[in-house]
């Protein structure tokens, strides 16, 4: 149950969001307009690339692909359960996430597709980073999910259930984090083209930091 999520998730969680908008943002206006923070649309470039596109474009997306699920295997080998709690290695992970868009950024601007698969892992890994709690699924670099999960709520409002206002709370800071990021990543494309990844990378580093003094405080 969302209930059962310490506070400290809706802020988190609404942050998160923002930095995956960013990143999605400056991906779809710089590399080769395409989405990073999420892969269903990849995967269907990859699929439609077999008959439309050379080898080199489709490996390319794949490799993208690839990259946020390397992402996603490095949280997965430090975080041993998928339960939200004080103390686990999030500060690691987002300071690991934050290098990660450093890095993208310097072989982006180098016009390097190494960078394509450097932010795509910094997203796979944030995505993977919030997981799981009581069967409550939490995702922050994509919101179809959880516009799908919030109109099942809704539908089951009317339906005469009972409404989980902490739940649908949480889903639209998601989606407000997600939107909002996309709107200053535009603006700071406009502005620094790949150099505003500096930003979200920026964000994570300062949430890794706040997190880590926040848990050492909760703890004493």
């Amino acid at each position: 149950m969302i209930s059962k999520l310490p506070r400290w998730v809706e802020y988190g969680s609404f942050i998160l969001a923002l930095v995956a908008g960013l990143v999605n943002a400056i991906g779809l206006l710089g590399f080769k307009h395409q989405s990073i923070s999420h892969l269903s649309g990849t995967a269907t470039l990859v699929g439609t690339g077999f008959l439309n596109s050379s080898f080199i474009d489709v490996l390319h997306l794949a490799l993208v692909l690839f990259s946020f699920l390397i992402g996603s295997m490095i949280s997965g080998y430090f975080l041993s359960s998928g339960s939200l709690k004080l103390g686990r290695n999030y500060s690691g992970l987002l300071y690991l996430e934050g290098a990660f868009l450093f890095i993208s950024v310097y072989f982006l601007s180098k016009d390097s597709a190494h960078g394509h698969y450097f932010a795509s892992a910094a997203c796979g890994l944030q995505n993977a980073l919030v997981t799981t709690f009581s069967g409550a699924v939490i995702r922050t670099t994509h919101v179809t999910g959880i516009f799908t999960d919030l109109g099942i709520m809704l539908g089951a409002k009317l339906r005469g259930e009972e409404f989980d206002k902490r739940k649908a709370l949480l889903f639209l800071l998601i989606i407000a984090g997600f939107i909002s990021g996309g709107t200053v990543g535009a603006y700071l494309f406009t502005l620094l083209q790949f150099q505003g990844l500096f930003i979200p990378a920026g964000i994570c580093l300062l949430l890794a930091f706040s997190y880590s003094v926040y848990s050492r405080k909760a703890h004493h």
